[in-house]
């Protein structure tokens, strides 16, 4: 929540059944992630899909540990078919999602390259994004492959920095829906990579404040909120395939 914040959204935290559809048909953009789910959550998380859907508003699988406990890498595939705009994990999810590796290994920053096949399935099974988070993360859809030099390996020393980014997804999809009245023509492509523009640009500059976690996590806010874009632009590395 405060990562949006600090990014210019507004954010809201609903997941129980009996609100979470509603919520969502009114919501910019959603995010689904299965991070400490319950029961009631699980149920919370179908029904916050059924209602972006029904509206048009693009929703986000972020597929935590996929592949680390049969029950919730069960529900991310399950929810596949529901179709999300955008998918955001570390090369273990995204490859056990699609169903080519264990997964479940935390960050694995040197598979990256070797899971864009996988993250190509998703996408033709989706018509959505993929996005491999990494030390190069790589943004692949149907027709393009985005590759970003960005961020810093502190970023992996706080807790919630890959759960912030797909947050900031959904942030980024909702926000260039409605500034193109959902038009299809836009590229739902280039709101994954202006995403984590932002997010590792932001901890590009938190580095150079900070030496420690504690301070990197405030100094990174600190980031989000205070970059611009064109700041982003020359701190970011981008190559496109």
């Amino acid at each position: 929540a405060n990562v949006l914040l600090a990014a210019g959204a507004t954010p809201a935290m609903c997941d129980t059944p009996e609100e979470s559809a509603a919520f969502a048909s009114v919501a910019s953009g959603v995010l689904i992630n299965p991070g400490t789910p319950s029961a009631e959550q699980y149920a919370g998380m179908r029904q916050a899909i059924l209602g972006a859907n029904s509206v048009g508003t693009p929703w986000v699988l972020d597929p935590v540990a996929a592949g680390a406990l049969q029950h919730r890498t069960a529900f991310s595939r399950e929810i596949l078919a529901y179709r999300p705009a955008a998918i955001r994990g570390n090369a273990s999810e995204i490859a056990a999602l699609a169903g080519v590796g264990a997964g479940g290994r935390g960050v694995d920053a040197n598979e990256v390259e070797a899971t864009i096949p996988a993250a190509r399935d998703l996408a033709a099974q989706t018509g959505g994004v993929v996005a491999i988070s990494g030390a190069q993360d790589v943004i692949v859809s149907t027709r393009r492959v985005t590759r970003l030099v960005s961020g810093h390996p502190m970023m992996q020393l706080v807790i919630g920095t890959g759960c912030s980014l797909g947050a900031l997804v959904a942030a980024y999809l909702g926000a260039h829906r409605t500034a193109t009245a959902g038009q299809d023509a836009f590229d739902l492509h280039d709101a994954v990579v202006a995403a984590h523009a932002h997010s590792g640009a932001a901890g590009m500059v938190a580095a150079q404040q900070a030496s420690a976690p504690g301070s990197f996590a405030v100094a990174w806010i600190d980031a989000l909120y205070q970059l611009t874009s064109e700041r982003i632009a020359e701190l970011v590395t981008i190559e496109e395939e």
